[in-house]
């Protein structure tokens, strides 16, 4: 599976295999997650900067969100990044925390120019236990994150009697490790 995911870049199918397969369990969605991340790094030698980030998620609900993130690059122009998070908020009236995992790709298409790397193309996806959504937005230094996307929920999952399914919008401040010593 994983070179023909490499060989054939259908990413698309595979989001759609996921959402017609919604009775999988959490475990598959996170094994297919690392193989879309990691078919990629066969080639070269990446680097490994640990982040810790806080955010805000909109996901027919308001979510404040605390994780850390792995950023994994060769150079500037492409990074990948790996993450796990908190979702944390009020579902009505009730207190409710969902855990998330997303991977994502930041693109910057100036090629050769270090301090010129403003911002960044990012795509990714991400999923919980209650849904799965693919996204796209961009980042600001790759530091301050602004993405958008539409959830697909697994079969009838609720959380306090809300389902978290359609347009998706998150804000993410990221603070890398480094910068704490």
């Amino acid at each position: 599976m994983i070179n023909f995911i490499h060989r054939n870049r259908s990413y698309g199918a595979v989001f759609l295999f996921l959402q017609k397969n919604s009775k999988m369990n959490f475990k598959k969605y996170i094994f297919i997650f690392s193989i879309l991340l990691f078919s990629n790094f066969y080639k070269a030698q990446y680097t490994v900067h640990p982040t810790v980030f806080a955010g805000y998620e909109y996901q027919n609900q308001s979510f404040g969100e605390l994780g850390a993130r792995f950023i994994f690059l060769k150079n500037d122009d492409a990074l990948y990044r790996i993450s796990g998070s908190a979702l944390l908020g009020s579902v009505n009236g009730k207190f409710a925390a969902l855990p998330k995992i997303q991977a994502d790709v930041l693109l910057n298409f100036e090629k050769g120019a270090d301090i010129q790397h403003s911002y960044y193309f990012l795509v990714g996806a991400e999923t919980t236990t209650k849904y799965f959504a693919p996204k796209a937005g961009f980042s600001l230094f790759g530091i301050v994150d602004v993405t958008g996307g539409y959830a697909f929920n697994y079969g009838n999952q609720f959380i306090n009697d809300k389902e978290l399914k359609g347009f998706n919008f998150n804000v993410t401040v990221n603070l890398p490790v480094v910068v704490l010593d």
